[in-house]
């Protein structure tokens, strides 16, 4: 009779799990990027083209850097995967059926479609308020506020004067504004990247499970529908309004009015501005894009904790702000 030990046959091994793929074809976007920054950066600094577009080319070899970093970044694995919405589905379908998109960027986290509608938005509309204000009204206005300052942060006479010339410059030379387009294209990206981390983390903590690239296509997604009813209506208001009656500031992101800021004078309650400002329409249906957003596009994660997030965060920067409109009321007038 054989011994049952010497017929011990052991498990076989369990399969290696399914490594999670990288993005690694943002690499060929990161490089040619970093590279160009770089040419940008140098030629402004030997002054071939204005030294103004110098932040501009580090903007951009920042940017390559970001994004070569960021090819690193597992992509999700969701089993039972759905077929993938085209972009045009989804840019539409934001505005009407917000959590099948959301469940399809569960999958599919494709985030290039916002983010290029966005930041198109965002320039033409500061572009149409230059020109509907003039550089000289808003530079001067700025640099009067900076003046005005309390010390520590009241620059000397001179800078004041530099800073003066500079803008106008900046608002009026071609080349310099083709660098603020640069800056306004990195900028969107870095801000929503850094924000999209912050997101993650606060769903991880509230017991969810959430991808980078799941967060960052949800909050550009998320924020879309806002953008493009503040911008396009801002540019309708732009051209109805008089320009006298615009604030050089406080109208740069939009001249959409549907929240509680209009009970307060900005000049002299901006703190109670600023708090009431965060209480109307599209605030709230912000509010409820990102919470719906995180639910969708995240996995097991429970209405309490999409809803947890997107008012955490919210809170946090209505304190920032806040707190930027008690340190630097001048501004606001």
């Amino acid at each position: 009779m054989s011994d049952p030990v010497d017929n011990f046959q052991p498990p076989p091994p369990p399969e290696a799990a399914q490594r999670a793929p990288r993005p690694t074809k943002l690499r060929t976007i990161a490089i040619p990027v970093f590279v160009l920054g770089l040419i940008v950066f140098g030629l402004a600094l030997a002054k071939v083209i204005p030294r103004g577009v110098m932040g501009a080319g580090g903007g951009l070899a920042f940017l390559g850097i970001v994004f070569f970093c960021l090819s690193f970044v597992p992509l999700p694995v969701v089993e039972g995967a759905e077929a993938p919405m085209s972009p045009l589905q989804k840019l539409a379908g934001i505005f009407f059926e917000p959590s099948r998109v959301f469940r399809n960027l569960r999958t599919y986290p494709r985030w290039v479609a916002p983010y290029v509608v966005i930041t198109v938005l965002t320039v033409i509309y500061s572009a149409a308020f230059t020109q509907r204000l003039t550089p000289e009204r808003i530079v001067n206005f700025r640099v009067d506020k900076v003046a005005e300052m309390p010390a520590p942060f009241t620059p000397p006479p001179a800078a004041i004067e530099g800073m003066r010339t500079d803008g106008i410059e900046e608002l009026k030379n071609p080349i310099r504004r083709v660098g603020t387009v640069v800056t306004a294209f990195v900028a969107v990206f870095c801000f929503t990247a850094f924000a999209s981390a912050l997101y993650m983390l606060g769903t991880l903590v509230f017991g969810g499970r959430i991808n980078f690239w799941q967060t960052l296509a949800v909050l550009l997604y998320a924020s879309l529908p806002i953008i493009v009813i503040q911008k396009v209506l801002g540019l309708v208001l732009l051209y109805i309004k008089s320009p006298d009656d615009i604030h050089p500031i406080l109208g740069q992101e939009t001249l959409v009015t549907d929240n509680l800021g209009v009970l307060f004078s900005s000049a002299e309650h901006p703190v109670l501005f600023v708090l009431a400002s965060a209480i109307g329409v599209l605030s709230f249906y912000g509010l409820w894009l990102k919470a719906t957003g995180l639910k969708n596009g995240g996995t097991k994660v429970s209405k309490g904790a999409a809803w947890g997030v997107a008012v955490l965060f919210w809170f946090v920067s209505l304190l920032l702000l806040s707190g930027m409109a008690a340190l630097f009321p001048g501004f606001m007038s």
